[in-house]
């Protein structure tokens, strides 16, 4: 006599994915039920709006900390001074970028302070909403870039944008939309980080030119200037302490707000 046991199994196996289908069924009929609640509410939709906002804002957040901190000017500015020096890869890349990363939480601590403590704090803590948070999040950082962005770049992209109000001046940037502001203070620093580039590079170029003259006086043709003006450019940027005054003058570089 044949066991039943094969088709006991094959019945088990063909419940079991009907079983299962029941059991997710019954689990998320609540959830189903609440997201279907709140859609008629129009809750779920916002919710997806905000979700994407925050997601949308996480992924450009360091593009954000490039156009709207003072790092374009730090990384610029070191990154000349290895080239005027001669070392190409040092200090490496990673350290340029550390140091220029840590002197622009630096600078832009009240202003990251400011940030918290009118907006972030405040939505934390339940007191405003996301429409009045966001606009106080972002106010330190617009009288940041105001006070650091000079008139005539303000006035450049206003002029070629669709408002029609004057200019205004540096130090209110009230009126200045956010279209204009942010370029002009990314023209501005970079001006300014060439301008200190430039003069980082006077220095090293008259050591090079001392050096190439006096191996041409002294018939050594065939010596390359760099290899011996190098040690010299080094020892003269440590002697003169250059990354202290170099640190300083980018700190004091910036107004504050």
């Amino acid at each position: 006599m044949r066991r039943p046991v094969p088709l006991i199994a094959l019945l088990l196996l063909g419940a079991g994915p009907a079983l299962a289908q029941d059991t997710l069924a019954d689990g998320f009929a609540p959830v189903l039920r609440d997201l279907a609640g709140a859609a008629g509410g129009g809750e779920l939709s916002g919710r997806l709006i905000q979700l994407i906002g925050l997601l949308t804002v996480l992924s450009i957040a360091p593009g954000l900390m490039i156009v709207m901190t003072c790092f374009t000017r730090f990384v610029i500015v070191l990154s000349m001074l290895r080239s005027a020096i001669g070392l190409n890869q040092s200090p490496p890349n990673l350290v340029i970028t550390s140091l220029a990363l840590f002197l622009t939480f630096f600078v832009m601590q009240p202003v990251f302070e400011a940030s918290w403590n009118e907006g972030l704090s405040p939505l934390i803590a339940g007191s405003i909403t996301e429409e009045q948070a966001l606009p106080r999040i972002a106010e330190p950082f617009r009288r940041f870039m105001a006070a650091n962005t000079r008139e005539v770049d303000i006035a450049l992209f206003q002029r070629f944008s669709d408002q029609t109000t004057a200019a205004p001046d540096a130090e209110d940037g009230q009126q200045v939309a956010w279209s204009v502001l942010v370029p002009a203070f990314m023209i501005s620093e970079l001006r300014r980080a060439f301008t200190i580039g430039f003069l980082i590079y006077l220095p090293f170029v008259a050591i090079d030119l001392i050096v190439a003259s006096i191996l041409m006086g002294a018939g050594m043709m065939m010596l390359s200037p760099v290899m011996i003006s190098l040690p010299f450019k080094v020892i003269f940027f440590v002697l003169v302490d250059g990354w202290y005054m170099l640190a300083g003058s980018l700190i004091d570089s910036y107004r504050a707000f």
